[in-house]
């Protein structure tokens, strides 16, 4: 029983250490455009400006990527509700 509860203790310190990593890696990516530009795959610029970017992906698909209060998004993929941060 004593292995039991064990296991199950690593198994969730190790659940809320991935769940902490994840929280830190996407602030990381919304925090620049550049580093959103490298999270989202992006191969090529086409344009950039202070509010908005176009880059390519591969496949010659085209996403627009957008500033956001201080951060950085993909268009029509922007954050609501109250676990926005």
């Amino acid at each position: 029983m004593k292995l039991l509860y064990k296991v199950m203790i690593i198994a969730a310190i190790a659940i809320i250490g991935l769940v902490i990593w994840q929280f830190f890696y996407l602030k990381k990516a919304h925090s620049t455009f550049e580093n959103y530009y490298a999270f989202r795959g992006c191969k090529q610029l086409i344009e950039k400006t202070d509010n908005f970017g176009r880059c390519k992906l591969r496949g010659d698909k085209v996403i627009k990527i957008v500033k956001y209060q201080n951060k950085w998004f993909l268009d029509g993929d922007l954050p609501s509700g109250f676990l926005s941060w």
